[in-house]
């Protein structure tokens, strides 16, 4: 057996640089919804701002509203023209997910999110862990 030495900050290399996170994308369907929805709203709102607030029976719940107030750390992602905005926090628990619209005619319609990092959710779908 051998016994392995403590490491010291010297043996450690540090990085000032982060590689950059990737952000949350729009389907073309979502992104056209985003959009009318903006436009309805007389323009004045920039982005659809993606976060994440501790909810539900999984732990965790999507919260999605208009902004208009982007912060220099967060993350903004555009597509079709339409940027989706997440706080550094929860980009953690978002990253690579993509915003879809589907339109189910009788059976309602809304955004639907596809997030790779989501390992469960509760029965009623409204959160997720």
């Amino acid at each position: 057996m051998t016994v392995q030495e403590p490491q010291t900050t010297e043996d450690v290399r540090f990085s000032a640089e982060r590689p950059p996170a990737p952000g949350v994308t729009l389907t073309a369907s979502a992104a056209s919804k985003v959009r009318e929805l903006i436009d309805a709203d007389g323009g004045e709102t920039s982005a659809l701002r993606l976060g994440v607030k501790r909810a539900g029976c999984s732990g965790y719940a999507y919260d999605m509203f208009f902004d208009s107030v982007i912060d220099e750390t967060d993350i903004v992602s555009t597509t079709d023209g339409v940027s989706v905005v997440v706080d550094a926090d929860s980009i953690l628990m978002v990253a690579g997910a993509t915003i879809d619209f589907k339109d189910n005619g009788l059976d309602g319609a809304g955004f639907a999110i596809e997030n790779p990092n989501a390992t469960g959710g509760c029965g009623c779908g409204k959160s997720f862990s």
